[in-house]
């Protein structure tokens, strides 16, 4: 079967190192089935497997990717990406993602627990449906379970254009808050507004109101604007980092406003179960930025490195 994969991490030219080509049909262990995937998403951990920061179990080639839009005896599903974290792990952060595991999904058949598998909204593309199990996952765990987003509360969500940025963006709308949203790029701000942000300011502009929950996906860049625009009593939510992992804390500000800093990762197979469902219920469309065929996923993985995309970077498959 054809596969994107990685067979020589590079940490100089990351999209360069993808491959695709063909690869064994893997086996399935007792509890998984065998599917076939119709189209897939990248997210930032590819680039950090083809990077050589992450290093996935097994004999290579690797197949990356963690996003899958599949079919199974003639019924549409999407792949719920987190292995169980065994009886040691206590929380989603203790698990493994497919890739992790050698079960990456940007194939043209891939194995995975039979359990993972959630129905597809009939209203959504392959390629939407793909969007789900990383990106969105993650923005609705920072909402609705380490926060609590809903009518009347004010969120702010840094960096307007990423996968969880637009997500969050399509969800905290959908439940009812009011949504700012930043960017350096005017084109992404007018985006933002569109998917239904209340308002889209510039990178660091000061907010209308403060905010009740701030999304921070950004890192350094944002954090100290993150801190500073979250009311006495906010929370803000950090999943990544993808201007860096280290930022300066505003401590006074911190403990002065009693200010929630929390991370959040990934999310439960309940919570996608439920986040699928919210979708489905609202009629969300996830944000895809363009789709290629698995020839081009070196070319996907060079437009997440540059930042130019706006929602997620998708790939069909068959």
């Amino acid at each position: 079967m054809r596969a994107a994969y990685v067979a020589e991490p590079s940490a100089e030219d990351p999209a360069g190192a993808v491959r695709v080509g063909a690869v064994p049909v893997p086996e399935a262990p007792a509890g998984w089935v065998g599917v076939d995937v119709r189209a897939g998403a990248l997210n930032m951990h590819d680039v950090f497997t083809l990077r050589g920061v992450t290093t996935p179990a097994g004999p290579g080639p690797h197949v990356i990717g963690s996003d899958a839009a599949v079919v199974h005896h003639g019924r549409e599903f999407v792949v719920y990406p987190v292995l169980p974290a065994g009886t040691g792990g206590r929380t989603v952060a203790h698990a493994t993602l497919l890739p992790d595991a050698g079960h990456g999904v940007l194939a043209e058949r891939i194995v995975v627990p039979e359990a993972h598998l959630v129905p597809k909204p009939a209203g959504l593309s392959w390629e939407e449906a793909a969007c789900l199990p990383t990106a969105w996952l993650t923005a609705y765990r920072m909402l609705f379970t380490k926060a609590q987003a809903g009518p009347g509360r004010v969120v702010l969500v840094q960096g307007a254009g990423g996968g969880v940025a637009t997500a969050a963006t399509a969800l905290a709308v959908a439940a009812g808050a009011t949504v700012v949203v930043t960017s350096r790029s005017a084109a992404k701000r007018e985006r933002a507004l569109a998917l239904g942000a209340s308002a889209a300011l510039d990178s660091g502009a000061r907010l209308p109101q403060l905010a009740d929950i701030v999304v921070e996906t950004v890192g350094p860049a944002t954090f100290e604007h993150s801190m500073a625009s979250t009311r006495a009593g906010g929370t803000v939510v950090v999943c990544g980092g993808s201007t860096g992992f280290t930022a300066p804390l505003h401590l006074a500000r911190l403990f002065a406003r009693e200010v929630t800093v929390c991370g959040s990762t990934m999310g439960t197979l309940e919570e996608f179960r439920a986040l699928v469902e919210f979708v489905d219920a609202h009629g969300i469309r996830p944000a895809v930025d363009s789709t290629v065929e698995l020839d081009g996923v070196g070319r996907q993985a060079g437009r997440m490195l540059a930042g130019d995309a706006f929602g997620k970077l998708c790939v069909r498959v068959s």
